[in-house]
């Protein structure tokens, strides 16, 4: 069944990172792909841009973490939610979608609800994690959740917040399997040669904790096994950069291979990845790929994150499994010594790659829900009045 808009719809529409940009862009393809015509605005990233988005506020205004670095902004990022919150407000959009970035989103869309604007939040906020407290926000600035983990579908419903399960976009993006030896071809990478892949991760903020840490462990490495490969995978030029300046002052003699907006590829290549928590970890998943799972914020933040959360893992593929099955590595865990150990680990023990695998396989398998088709379909439910059925 096709939809028609009897005119064009208008999104409003704020994405807060690089993971938003791309489930904003996909959701928007997925619209014009079933005969809707669309104008979207709002705060974008390049694949939003390349979909035809009006930016009115750029992605890295949002793409800040931990409380000192949040503090720092919040004047300015205060200042920007009020001109979103009076441009909507003037200027009505069909619909308005927040994509992630809840801190910011949700005090937004709930201005805008109490102005009869119908609210889509993507991504469900990680209540189920910490700050449980923040359900009662969220019903009260939505009317729509789309859940990409099939976890907090249930933990919404017992707060009576209408929610839609969709799944994973990356999941039906990525190959159940793939050419490993084309792809390494491509790089011109031996199909004998152990590769590392570094990620971490798509901020400013998390290269600034984590770069010297990486290229570090990357160095160790390196003494244990003069043979091993290091790619690093960066999502633009600016943090290809901001990486760069980082290497050149730890280990210039360092050989490190920096390619930008080529994540998926850089993770296929490898044996092994090191990654920075977040949604690269789902990538690697995705990709089948054995990791090292790493996050690091300044003490502060780390040290309330402790009092507030709620779950025993932080690496998604944990948190998806309910178990173990990578490691994991927080804050003073995160050594030098430790990372190594455990990348060692995987490449020492091969047979533990294959059981990862098979468990990834299955994963991969439940969030393949073709999300974006599902997304665009809850989305177009909830417009139910502005819409008529074409067969």
């Amino acid at each position: 069944m096709a939809y028609s808009v009897n005119r064009v719809l208008r999104i409003g529409i704020v994405a807060g990172e690089a993971s938003g940009d791309l489930l904003a862009a996909t959701l928007m393809q997925s619209l014009r792909d079933r005969g809707v015509v669309i104008e979207a605005e709002g705060v974008v990233g390049p694949h939003m841009l390349q979909q035809g988005c009006r930016a009115l506020a750029s992605i890295e205004e949002l793409a800040c973490m931990g409380i000192p670095e949040i503090l720092k902004r919040l004047p300015r990022l205060i200042r920007l939610r009020y001109r979103l919150a009076r441009h909507f407000i003037k200027n009505k959009p069909d619909i308005f979608i927040g994509v992630d970035a809840p801190e910011f989103n949700l005090g937004l869309e709930k201005k805008l609800k109490k102005h009869h604007i119908p609210v889509i939040h993507y991504v469900c906020p990680s209540v189920w994690a910490w700050r449980q407290r923040r359900v009662k926000k969220i019903a009260k600035a939505v009317d729509l959740v789309l859940a990409l983990l099939p976890f907090e579908v249930a933990f919404l419903q017992k707060y009576g917040i209408p929610v839609t399960y969709v799944g994973h976009p990356l999941a039906d993006a990525l190959p159940m399997h793939y050419d490993r030896e084309h792809i390494r071809r491509q790089f011109n990478i031996s199909l004998q040669a152990t590769v590392i892949a570094l990620l971490p991760g798509s901020r400013s903020n998390e290269i600034a904790y984590l770069g010297k840490l990486f290229i570090q462990v990357a160095q160790r490495c390196r003494q244990l096994n003069s043979d091993l490969l290091f790619l690093a995978a960066m999502v633009d030029k600016k943090r290809a950069e901001q990486f760069t300046q980082i290497w050149r002052k730890t280990a210039p003699d360092l050989t490190i291979r920096i390619l930008q907006q080529k994540t998926h590829a850089v993770i296929a290549a490898a044996d092994v990845v090191l990654v920075a928590s977040g949604t690269a970890t789902l990538e690697a998943l995705l990709l089948k790929k054995p990791m090292v799972v790493v996050y690091r914020m300044a003490n502060i933040s780390y040290w309330i994150a402790r009092l507030l959360v709620r779950v025993r893992f932080i690496a998604l593929p944990n948190l998806l499994a309910d178990s173990a099955l990578v490691p994991e590595f927080i804050q003073g865990d995160a050594t030098v010594t430790s990372l190594v150990e455990a990348l060692f680990n995987y490449l020492h023990h091969p047979q533990e790659m294959a059981v990862l695998e098979d468990a990834f396989i299955k994963i991969h398998q439940q969030l393949r829900c073709n999300a974006s088709l599902r997304a665009s379909e809850a989305l177009l439910n909830l417009l139910n009045p502005c819409i008529v059925l074409r067969k």
